[in-house]
């Protein structure tokens, strides 16, 4: 099958190799120093997978481009410009597999590709939750950290049945693995739990994932943890204290050499995920009454980060309690 990954970064990148390795026609739309790179000596993978991959790779999307599938792999903060340059030079049929990090993902680009014409979208958009451990080590340079899976639906209304299977199979061409849930409401809040205990304690303090099973910072990811869950709660999403440890502290350990997205977005001087990932949590906690003061402080550090740039001056030891 024709695999256009739009959004072609650590993770992107990642599954466009496994899928070429699949046999599919796989074209990466990446940024210019990446796509240059691999044009130049192709795509190098290394850690779990190993290899060089001569994967075709460009900066944008063309009006002759007719992919099979689209997996949509950009950052939360680029998902309306890039729902605008698929919906400008795309047109379906063709399933389009979403796999970013964040809550109200679908919501976003479903509208923005209504705005920019894409009939009935929702028919043919697939959420997807990627939680292999991947990092961009330089352009062309992936590093795969830790092993994971991608969780599909297992039935999305009004998406029909057979785009579901098509992009299952596609996935496992790749050698991934490939689960399909039900209540796949209740695992994107599982992930966006993970990801708030996790990515902004390592993004504010430069931590492989690994360190968060030390003292202090186990506590803050616990402190996040519990107010992520009372958000869910709020929602409807009800996880136990046992449950809601026993999937942080297996994340951690998988991808104990892992640098988050939200530390490699910090790194490179682009905006983070914070807003789709704890932003979400604490507007959903503010709809109900809750307030979630270390959600809270956790988002105004991160967005200090951020308006700092890449040569943000480093933490010089760990947050006490409540900093």
């Amino acid at each position: 099958m024709r695999v256009v990954v739009f959004g072609a970064g650590a993770v992107g990148s990642f599954l466009g190799a496994r899928l070429a390795r699949g046999g599919h026609a796989v074209l990466l739309i990446g940024r210019p120093d990446h796509v240059a790179s691999i044009e130049k000596d192709g795509l190098r993978l290394e850690g779990l997978t190993e290899g060089v991959f001569r994967v075709p790779a460009r900066p944008a999307l063309a009006e002759s481009d007719r992919p099979d599938l689209l997996l949509l792999c950009v950052k939360s903060p680029d998902l309306e410009a890039a729902a605008r340059e698929i919906g400008a030079k795309l047109r379906p049929p063709g399933p389009l597999v979403a796999l970013g990090n964040g809550l109200g993902i679908e919501r976003r680009l479903i509208g923005s590709l209504a705005a920019a014409g894409w009939e009935s979208p929702e028919r043919w958009i697939v959420r997807g939750i990627n939680s292999y451990g991947v990092t961009l080590v330089g352009p062309g340079r992936i590093r795969h950290a830790g092993d994971g899976e991608i969780l599909l639906p297992e039935t999305a209304p009004p998406v029909p049945s057979e785009i579901l299977g098509t992009v299952e199979r596609v996935l496992r061409d790749g050698g991934l693995s490939v689960r399909r849930v039900a209540g796949f409401d209740r695992e994107l809040w599982r992930k966006a739990l993970v990801n708030a205990s996790i990515n902004p304690i390592t993004a504010d303090q430069g931590l492989e994932n690994g360190a968060l099973a030390q003292e202090p910072w186990r506590g803050q990811a616990e402190r996040l943890l519990r107010e992520a869950q009372a958000a869910a709660a709020s929602e409807g999403f009800v996880f136990s204290d046992e449950e809601a440890d026993r999937e942080l502290w297996k994340v951690v350990r998988a991808t104990a050499r892992n640098r988050s997205s939200m530390l490699q977005d910090l790194d490179r001087g682009r905006r983070t995920e914070i807003e789709a990932i704890s932003g979400e949590i604490l507007g959903a906690g503010a709809r109900h009454g809750l307030d979630l003061p270390n959600t809270r402080r956790a988002i105004e550090r991160i967005r200090r980060r951020e308006a700092q740039g890449p040569d943000r001056p480093k933490r010089p030891g760990p947050l006490p309690p409540g900093a």
